[in-house]
């Protein structure tokens, strides 16, 4: 089947999630996190690269991890943020995150409500594998940082120090991280207001300590990146420091990692690119009336195909219908005595016979059809066919075709010759059964006097001992002693019509016994050889060797097309029933 694609490739237990953030952080001392607020995004976040050459090696360049932020949560909902969208949302959003990525996830608890809420999401996120919470010291309901002229409100630095004291309480594991947002610069007030909230967060237990500022310089970071390095040596201990620049965007990691950060945080960058391209394409479709010049901006459909794993629900599909699913196989390699085409490509009305099997068959949903073609075969062009060559058809007849396609032969078949017209209603019933090899016979032959310079397929059935005008034995559960050609037409009990069932089980009694004769040198039953037989013929091997073969009998509903007398019938009939 391939590859596992994306959404399935990053399976993750919420365990190993949970701690990847600290031991990222141990082992490298910095950490690159990006925001995403939906699946498709969490899937950009979590996959995207970039492969640089540094000190002539190849380096892999990638985000660390995800930031679930509420900004981007709120906007993608065409909400303000404000602490509008209730936990539930924000947990819906969280576990689309998780669901296809394998990365660790920080949330933005915003304010983190009052104290018992902050419990219950502590407890769940940590459930759930995220490896942090970072909760900014405001008052609810919180406005956003970044706003010019909001009005920001800070909480008591000892309310919110109780606040993180209570959710470093209900923890079960030390893997998972509170982290501390100090706003005394987003408020308006100085280093001093930071570092006092600083140290009594600490104190509390915080994993870590986050500075924001709305400056489009990094002075006011940087400046308390050192005093942060002071207050932990008098402290005795050091918790991670994280930032978002966001609005002092020219710095970089380098610079950061020299000041001692140890998370730099992409807060919002997918969701605003994002919503610049939408709209940007909105306005082409507009000015355009069509969307052709949308597609150098556009990626294809292909692509999201494959990055959401939708290639591999189709890889998926196609497995189960080729090891499970109910296909037919028809056999179209060999010439004809009559006309100077396949029988497959001869027209019967307006389509060819193979059109016509083909849309009887997917009408009773069998979704793959297999067709073995051998003489003109450059001249089968039908699609939704799949096809193989039998370039021996000469030297071979219908069962050597069959077993040209077969890595086909397993599940459910239908085999079928190509001669052959059908209706619905035997595919549908022949499909019902429970037995796992059956043919369709037609006890009517006798009577159609355009057979008579035809050389059968006939049948006898076994002969179940009593004959009663009500019958309560199913067709389906008689079965068939002998079939072939040289029958006698009087000790006959009907006539094959060239379509039969195998079930998974059948198919592999099939193909065991195909193989077991392939050893066989000279007459196989009717056939002057085992690559010159017919269906009939293996099937008569499987009847003799003890294998159940049933039968569906027919009486109308379908008519074979020898020669050209019959294409007219056919023709006739068509247009009766289609006119």
């Amino acid at each position: 089947m391939g590859v596992i694609k994306v959404t399935l490739r990053n399976l993750i237990t919420p365990e190993k999630r949970r701690r990847k953030l600290k031991k990222i952080i141990k082992e490298n001392g910095f950490v690159r996190i990006i925001e995403a607020h939906n699946g498709i995004s969490a899937l950009i976040a979590n996959n995207t690269y970039i492969e640089i050459e540094q000190e002539s090696k190849i380096i892999k360049v990638e985000f660390d991890g995800i930031w679930e932020s509420s900004f981007t949560d709120s906007a993608s909902k065409g909400y303000p943020d404000a602490e509008i969208i209730g936990f539930d949302s924000r947990i819906h959003n969280i576990n689309q995150i998780i669901s296809v990525t394998n990365k660790p996830i920080i949330v933005d608890g915003d304010t983190g409500g009052d104290r018992i809420n902050f419990e219950y999401v502590v407890k769940t996120l940590e459930s759930l594998g995220v490896s942090a919470i970072i909760i900014e010291d405001k008052i609810f309901p919180k406005r956003n940082s970044l706003s010019v002229d909001a009005i920001q409100n800070l909480e008591d630095p000892d309310v919110f120090a109780s606040k993180i004291e209570i959710g470093k309480k209900v923890l079960l594991t030390n893997d998972f991280m509170i982290i501390a947002r100090v706003e005394s610069f987003i408020a308006g007030f100085d280093i001093k207001d930071a570092l006092n909230r600083t140290k009594k967060y600490l104190l509390a237990g915080a994993d870590g300590i986050m500075i924001h500022s709305k400056d489009s310089s990094p002075e006011k970071i940087f400046m308390f990146a050192k005093r942060y390095k002071e207050l932990c040596n008098e402290l005795g201990f050091r918790k991670a420091l994280v930032c978002i620049p966001t609005t002092y965007n020219s710095v970089r990691e380098d610079e950061l990692k020299k000041y001692g950060f140890n998370i730099v945080i992409y807060a919002n960058h997918l969701l605003r690119s994002s919503y610049k391209a939408m709209e940007n394409i909105s306005k082409i479709i507009l000015l355009n009336r069509r969307s052709l010049e949308c597609d150098p901006y556009c990626a294809s459909v292909e692509e999201i195909f494959e990055d959401v794993g939708f290639n591999y629900v189709k890889q998926n599909d196609e497995f189960i219908e080729s090891k499970y699913g109910l296909k037919a196989i028809i056999a179209a390699a060999g010439e004809s005595e009559y006309f100077n085409k396949p029988k497959s490509l001869l027209k019967i009305g307006n389509k060819t016979l193979l059109e016509r099997q083909k849309n009887t068959l997917k009408i009773c949903g069998i979704r793959k059809i297999v067709a073995i073609r051998g003489f003109k075969k450059e001249k089968f062009k039908i699609k939704g066919i799949t096809y193989y060559d039998n370039d021996d058809y000469k030297n071979s007849f219908e069962l050597d075709s069959l077993f040209c396609a077969d890595n086909e032969i397993e599940g459910r078949i239908i085999f079928l010759d190509s001669d052959v017209l059908f209706d619905k209603s035997i595919i549908n019933n022949l499909i019902n059964t429970e037995n796992d090899i059956v043919v369709v016979i037609d006890k009517t032959y006798k009577y159609h006097k355009h057979l008579s310079d035809k050389l059968l397929d006939l049948v006898i059935t076994k002969d179940l001992g009593f004959d009663y005008p009500y019958k309560i034995v199913s067709s389906f559960n008689k079965q068939i002693i002998r079939i072939g050609k040289k029958i006698d037409l009087n000790m006959s009990s009907g006539e094959f019509v060239g379509i039969t069932y195998f079930s998974p089980e059948g198919t592999k009694a099939l193909k065991k016994v195909y193989k077991s004769c392939k050893s066989i040198k000279g007459r196989f039953h009717e056939a002057k050889s085992l690559k010159m037989a017919s269906i009939t013929d293996i099937l008569q091997e499987m009847i003799d060797r003890g294998y159940k073969v049933h039968f569906l009998e027919v009486n109308e509903g379908w008519i074979e097309i020898h020669n050209k007398n019959d294409k007219d019938i056919a023709e006739k009939m068509l247009s009766f029933s289609e006119g």
